[in-house]
This record gives structure tokens, sequence and C-alpha cells, in this order.
């Protein structure tokens, strides 16, 4: 399993450069926003427009600087906790420490702001032993501003970060879903192609049984015996990556291997092909009508007396039945290796398309299959 480091997560997670601007200009907007609101009627909001334009600038100045400052320690502060105590972990001690630690920082900060008008307006500096109680109303609306302020960044870092948070697990786990659908089509692919050339190796051992006594029986049908063997044998090597063919590539290919079954059976089975040209531009999975007709062979007995009767057929358009008549082998000659309807089943399940319909009664097996009518690419 992929080993996920949450320090680089959390890094990923921190407001960008236009992001830490914007709160600094929220910051400095809301700074003077909340302090109105709060006295829209003191004596600074009166007289604020009756200063200086460098007085008011000094101000800004200071002003912008201090709610930069807050913006920034307000950042340090929930990226540090977001490495030691993330909000996912521990949300009550989370929430406990970034605002005692907002308290701390915002009080620093006016302290130090303090200061600074202290050495741009000395006269501001010569304070009464005891302070009036306007100049204490000044303070403590000095600090809940800053702590407003404080608490709007502290609420826009920890909602960004939520919702940050909320895409990169998001995309973590549908990239995850990517890599498990990759790895089941992968998966899916290999096992079509495995059961694709489960083909039974006694059918290669018997054609060359067979073709070696017509060279040297009869060698022109020895020659016609091969070319179709060999027809078998590339339409497998074309095909096999294949998942889908046409059903006339597959009836094409039906009739050479056709050929090479009369003539190694002989008389004892017939077979019937009856197939409309519309349904042949269809599609089916390559090699199911091969399959069936193995099955068929395989499970049944070929006699001249009894011959076994294989109808490929389509009833109705969009759908093709291959039937056969049963004349079934003694049980202890059959020897199973795993081809079949079973195969074919698996097969159609794996490609999305509707499993073939099975039907017997005491003289008749059938198949009934439904053929692939849309444009699909192949290969």
């Amino acid at each position: 399993m992929e080993e996920i480091n949450y320090s680089d997560k959390n890094r990923r997670l921190v407001p960008t450069r236009f992001k830490r601007m914007f709160l600094v200009v929220f910051a400095f907007v809301l700074h003077y926003l909340v302090s109105y609101i709060l006295d829209p009627y003191s004596a600074y909001w009166q007289d604020y427009f009756t200063r200086s334009i460098s007085e008011i600038i000094a101000e800004w100045a200071v002003s912008f600087l201090f709610c930069f400052l807050i913006s920034e320690v307000s950042i340090f502060i929930h990226r540090k906790l977001n490495l030691r105590v993330p909000w996912t972990q521990n949300k009550s001690k989370r929430l406990f420490l970034e605002i005692t630690l907002n308290f701390i920082a915002v009080l620093t900060l006016i302290l130090m702001n303090m200061l600074c008008y202290a050495i741009i307006d000395p006269q501001s500096a010569q304070i009464e032993s005891v302070p009036s109680m306007e100049e204490i109303k000044d303070i403590l609306q000095w600090i809940v501003v800053s702590l407003v302020i404080s608490f709007m960044i502290i609420s826009i870092n920890t909602m960004s970060y939520l919702i940050n948070n909320w895409i990169e697990t998001a995309t973590e786990m549908s990239e995850h879903k990517i890599k498990a659908a990759e790895l089941k089509q992968a998966s899916v692919e290999a096992e079509l192609n495995a059961l694709k050339m489960q083909l039974d190796p006694h059918f290669i051992f018997n054609n060359l049984s067979v073709l070696s006594e017509l060279i040297l029986e009869d060698q022109q049908l020895g020659f016609e015996y091969s070319e179709n063997f060999a027809k078998v044998y590339r339409f497998l090597l074309v095909n096999s990556k294949k998942n889908m063919i046409t059903l006339d590539e597959e009836i094409r290919f039906l009739n050479a291997y056709i050929f090479l079954i009369e003539h190694r059976v002989g008389s004892g089975v017939n077979f019937t092909i009856d197939i409309d040209d519309h349904s042949r531009n269809m599609y089916i999975p390559s090699l199911t009508l091969q399959l069936l007709i193995e099955n068929a062979i395989k499970h049944n007995s070929t006699n001249k007396r009894r011959p076994l009767m294989i109808r490929i057929s389509n009833e109705e358009v969009g759908k093709v039945v291959i039937e056969n008549t049963l004349s079934p082998l003694d049980h202890s000659e059959i020897t199973s290796t795993g081809i079949g309807l079973n195969n074919i089943t698996s097969r159609f399940q794996l490609l999305g398309e509707q499993v073939p319909e099975v039907t017997r009664d005491q003289y008749t097996f059938r198949v009934s299959i439904q053929l692939v009518t849309y444009d699909i690419e192949h290969g």
C-alpha cells in the first residue's frame, strides 16, 4: 500500500500568496469596519478626516502592518497545528490550542502596535497614571477588533483547510478507484485471453494425424485439408486479442473448421448453416460457435447410422441459435477439459454482454445467443 506523507499533504494546504494577500486586505478592511460598527459616534471617527493626509497614511501603514502580522501569525499557528494536532485527530484540543495561541499572539501584537503609535505620535504616549474610562474603552475595543479579525482569519483558514483536505481525499480515492479499475480491466483481459486460448489439445493431434493419412492416400485432399487447417490457426492467431468479431467472420472461420471435422469424423456429423445477411454484420465473442460445436461433438456419439445433426441459424434478427441432436456418450468415455458452456458464459459475463440462453429436451440441445448490434471497435 502506498504510504501517504501527511506532512507534505498539510504543507500543500497552506494558503497561496494570493490567498495570503487577500487575508491581509480582508483583515485591514475588517479592522476599520468593526471599529466603526462598535462605536460610530466616537471622537475618533468624528475628527478622522480633519487630520492631515500624512497622519492618515501613517496610521493606515501601521494598521496594514498590524493586520499583516495578525494574518501571518494566524497562518503560521494554523500550519504548525496542522502538522501536530490536525482537525481530523482531535477537534476539541485543536480548537482550544488555536484560539489560545491566537489570543496570546493578538495581545502581543497589540502591545507592539501601541509602541509603534507612541513612536509616531509621542503625545499619545503621555498617559496619566490612572487611565480614563475612554482610554480603557479604546484599548478593549482594540482588543475586540483584533480578536474578531484573528477569529475570522482562523475561520477562513479552517474552512480552506477542510475543503482542500476533502478535495485531496476525494482525489486520492478517485485515483485508487481508477487504479483498481485498471487492474480489474487488465485481469479481465488476461482472463479473456486465457479463455479464448483454451482449445482442446486433442484437436491438434487428431488433425495432424488425419492430415498425415490423407497425404498418403489422396495428395489433393491432403493439400485442401492442410489449407483449411492453416486457415483455422491463422484465424486463431489474428483474432486471439479480439474480444468481438462479426458473425460473418465467425461463420467463414467455421467453414474451414467444419471441413476438418467432416473429414476427420466422416458422415457421423452433419452441419447446416442458415444465417441472413443482416445478422452477419452484428458482433459475437470470437470462437463462441466453434466452442459450442466442439462441445456438441465431445459429448455426443457420431456414427453413420445415427449422425449428429448440428444446425446454426437465426430465427430472428439479432439472435443466433446453435442446436444439436442428443445422442449422449457413456459418461465413462468423456474426459472434460473445462472448455464449453462455462467458458462461454464466463466470457459473456466478463464482456458485460447478455449470457446465452441454454435449453434442452429429450432430443435437442439448444443455445440462443444475443448478438451485439451496436458498432464496436474490436481488436
